[in-house]
């Protein structure tokens, strides 16, 4: 079987991984480079149980336990490595009725610690663009093949619902099966298949050199910025001596090619001032990246994983939100089941069907 995943992303590199390891012929379609977009910028927590009692709760812990499998099936190093999380809030002024475990007194005194999340046994991080490019080189040593190129339309047997293949710059590419796994740019499929909208939310970044100033503990921080709005600051530390600071989010334009997309400059200085707060650790000197990506959203929250209607051959796999890099192997691994076998038997993909939000109308795309 002949499949084109369009999309070099972490669902698509897990995708290619997961059909070549079942002798699928795979050819990947990216119109940049390989994590090129939130899968190489993302922060790269993953939660074992962290979905709980929601739709998404089997597709994360059975994901969950791949990211754990993965390190010793696969030999290439993408950072895997157990954490524990705290929740915890920056004050004004230190209160000195709260003590911070002695494992965070890194961070400033107006930095109080309210509780462990988790444990190692719960949580865990990866690098998410050394993740992505792994698990594409993995799917390479299988025979994979990779191809730069934009796809701008798929093609299907003449008076038939059935895909033929892709078109890529005017060229078309032969398979049985096509996979749409582009993130956000997903949406620019409604043009040729019958697809539920995905947003994209942008979400701004820093990356600090801390080497082994930062331990492997994940913060989930309460912030009162100067206008009074309280902001989620989250903090991971990866194993390669980075550690990746997020807080804040807008809606804006997305842009047709990822390369383009940039941080918003007042966003950055806010994200930095507010980073400068946490800990002496995070000096202006230490930044790696200032950087943003868009998250793929859907209008229900859940991603959309499945068939495409009215569309023989034709799946896709998008609109993970904040878990796009922990939900990506059991998201390849169940398309894979779905195309191979013609059913998901690793997780239940129902939930996820795109029939269940309504199609996008593509004139709004061409009137944009």
């Amino acid at each position: 079987m002949r499949v084109v995943i369009c999309g070099g992303g972490v669902v698509g590199a897990c995708t290619a991984y997961f059909l070549s390891r079942r002798g699928a012929q795979v050819i990947v379609v990216e119109s940049t480079e390989v994590a090129a977009a939130a899968s190489g910028k993302a922060g790269g927590f993953l939660a074992l149980d962290w979905c709980a009692d929601t739709p998404l709760d089997a597709l994360a812990r059975r994901s969950f336990q791949l990211h754990a499998a993965l390190p010793q099936e696969i030999a290439d190093d993408w950072g895997y490595r157990p954490m524990t999380a705290y929740s915890g809030f920056v004050a004004s002024e230190r209160d000195p009725r709260r003590q911070k475990p002695s494992e965070l007194d890194w961070l400033s005194d107006g930095v109080v610690i309210s509780s462990r999340l988790s444990t190692t046994e719960t949580t865990a991080i990866v690098h998410p663009r050394m993740f992505t490019s792994a698990m594409m080189r993995a799917a390479q040593a299988r025979g994979a093949e990779l191809r730069r190129g934009r796809v701008t339309g798929v093609v299907r047997h003449t008076h038939a619902t059935t895909v033929r293949g892709v078109e890529v710059d005017g060229d078309i590419i032969e398979a049985d099966a096509v996979v749409v796994a582009m993130g956000p740019w997903s949406l620019l499929a409604a043009e040729w298949m019958s697809l539920p909208a995905v947003f994209g939310q942008r979400s701004p970044s820093l990356v600090y050199d801390t080497g082994a100033d930062v331990p492997p503990h994940a913060l989930f921080l309460d912030y009162h910025d100067e206008t009074g709005d309280m902001l989620s600051v989250e903090v991971f530390p990866r194993a390669d001596g980075s550690t990746h600071i997020t807080a804040l989010s807008d809606v804006v334009p997305l842009p047709i090619d990822p390369t383009a997309v940039k941080p918003d400059s007042e966003a950055i200085g806010r994200l930095q001032a507010i980073a400068e707060r946490l800990s002496p650790v995070f000096r202006p000197e230490r930044i790696l990246a200032r950087q943003a990506c868009f998250r793929p959203v859907t209008h229900d929250g859940l991603p959309l994983i499945g068939k495409v209607p009215r569309s023989e051959g034709l799946y896709v796999a998008t609109g993970h939100n904040v878990w796009g890099i922990l939900n990506s192997p059991a998201t390849g691994e169940a398309i894979a089941e779905l195309i191979a076998d013609g059913a998901a038997r690793s997780v239940n993909l129902a939930p996820f069907d795109p029939v269940r939000l309504p199609a996008l109308d593509p004139s709004l795309l061409r009137t944009s």
